[in-house]
C-alpha cells in the first residue's frame, strides 16, 4: 500500500509515493539517491545512519517514512549545503576523527545532535551534576556518543573532535 509522503531532506522538499514499509534510510538512499546516511546494521545499533529529524538525533533505519510526513531531514551533506564545513565537519577534519570513513556521516550527525542537547543543558547517564551545565568531559562524550559504532575504532579522535567543536578543551 502506498501513501504519500512529504520530506524536506537537506534543504530540497521532495514530495512522492512510498510504500507505508519504507524506511527513511531507504527513501534517502534508494528513491532520493542521498547516500549519505548509511546503511550498517538495519536495526538501529551502530548509528551509521544517524540524520537530523526535525533537529533532533535520530536513527534513520528505525524511522517509517510515513510516520515522519512533513519533517525536515538533515543528513551530514546537508550541514555544509554553501559548500563550507559544519564546525563539527571541520572539527573531524582537525581531529583526525575517522579512518574508513563509514560511519563518519553518522557520528557527525550524531555530535550535532549532541552538542545542541549539550546547549539545552539536557544531562545524561555520564552527567555529574544535573542541577549545573553540562560539561564536554571525555566522559560525557563518549556516553552521549555511545550509539554511534566505529569498525575502525577511531573513538580516540572522536571523542576530541567532538569537544573541539562543542568550545571544550580536549
Amino acid at each position: 500500500m502506498d501513501a504519500e509522503v512529504t520530506l524536506t531532506v537537506d534543504g530540497t522538499r521532495h514530495q512522492l509515493p512510498v510504500d507505508t514499509r519504507t524506511t527513511l534510510l531507504d527513501l534517502m538512499r534508494e528513491r532520493l539517491g542521498n547516500t549519505s546516511p548509511k546503511k550498517g546494521c538495519d536495526h538501529g545499533q551502530c548509528g551509521a545512519c544517524t540524520v537530523l529529524l526535525d533537529g533532533q538525533r535520530q536513527l534513520s533505519c528505525l524511522a517509517l517514512a510515513v510516520a515522519h510526513d512533513g519533517a525536515e531531514v538533515v543528513t551530514a551533506d546537508g550541514l555544509a549545503p554553501a559548500g563550507e564545513l559544519h564546525p563539527v565537519q571541520q572539527a573531524f577534519l582537525d581531529s583526525d576523527a575517522f579512518q574508513c570513513g563509514y560511519c563518519t556521516p553518522g557520528q557527525i550527525c550524531s555530535a550535532v545532535g549532541v552538542l545542541d542537547e549539550v546547549s539545552r543543558g539536557w544531562p545524561s547517564h555520564a552527567t555529574a551534576d544535573l542541577t549545573g551545565d553540562v560539561e564536554l568531559s571525555h566522559d560525557e562524550v563518549a556516553e552521549r556518543m555511545s550509539g554511534n559504532l566505529c569498525r575502525c575504532a577511531a573513538y580516540v579522535n572522536i571523542v576530541p573532535a567532538v569537544q573541539q567543536a562543542g568550545g571544550a578543551q580536549a
